[in-house]
């Protein structure tokens, strides 16, 4: 499901890439004008799919740093970019984005914290699991369009119910879990109980079921 998503963001894209609006240059090759949107939106994707560390996100935001009002040759550095992790996610030369997700989250983190919280460290297991919730949410902030740069969990929350992707019981479920993450990220551990170390796990693991598996 989230691999759909994220083929579908590329190809959204790809075809906002095609109407950037090139303006013709005195005694330069041009400008594209708008081009801020788009681009903001491919380092996101990028980024979703990638991963920070990746060759393809490193070598685009280097290129964007170097983007000066739209010019020519450096929004089509940032074009050509593009192209590539396109090329690379729509033929499977990247790691399976579910694989990754589910895998990496649901095996390592989840788990951890259910160990964690079985062994009577609920503080160590609400750490984990809002981390691996975090986590799930920005990614699948990131596979709907959605910014996620310099945005606190309630706000992607917030992001997620305006564009109907969190609804029903599963917006009730998760409504009090950014206070959770809260207090787990600022040491307050007195406004922790295993009750809600447990909701959140049960949550977590529920949304990667349902929203990270093929």
């Amino acid at each position: 499901m989230l691999k759909d998503k994220f083929a579908q963001r590329f190809t959204e894209l790809a075809s906002q890439a095609q109407k950037l609006r090139l303006m013709s240059g005195i005694s330069s090759p041009g400008y594209y004008e708008n081009f801020e949107g788009w681009a903001t939106s491919v380092q996101s994707l990028i980024r979703a799919v990638f991963t920070e560390t990746s060759p393809h996100y490193t070598e685009y935001v280097t290129a964007k740093r170097q983007c000066r009002n739209g010019n020519k040759y450096s929004v089509d550095a940032l074009k050509d970019i593009f192209a590539a992790a396109k090329d690379a996610f729509e033929n499977d030369y990247v790691f399976d984005v579910e694989a990754q997700v589910s895998g990496e989250l649901f095996g390592d983190f989840v788990t951890a914290a259910k160990h964690a919280l079985d062994e009577g460290h609920k503080d160590v297991a609400a750490v984990l699991a809002c981390a691996a919730l975090e986590d799930a949410l920005k990614r699948y902030a990131l596979a709907n369009g959605l910014t996620v740069e310099g945005k606190s969990m309630q706000d992607i929350v917030g992001a997620l119910k305006a564009k109907g992707l969190v609804s029903g019981a599963e917006k009730g479920l998760l409504d009090p879990m950014p206070k959770v993450r809260d207090y787990a990220m600022h040491a307050r551990w007195e406004k922790i109980d295993p009750a809600s170390v447990r909701s959140v796990i049960g949550y977590v693991q529920q949304f990667l079921l349902e929203h990270f598996s093929g």
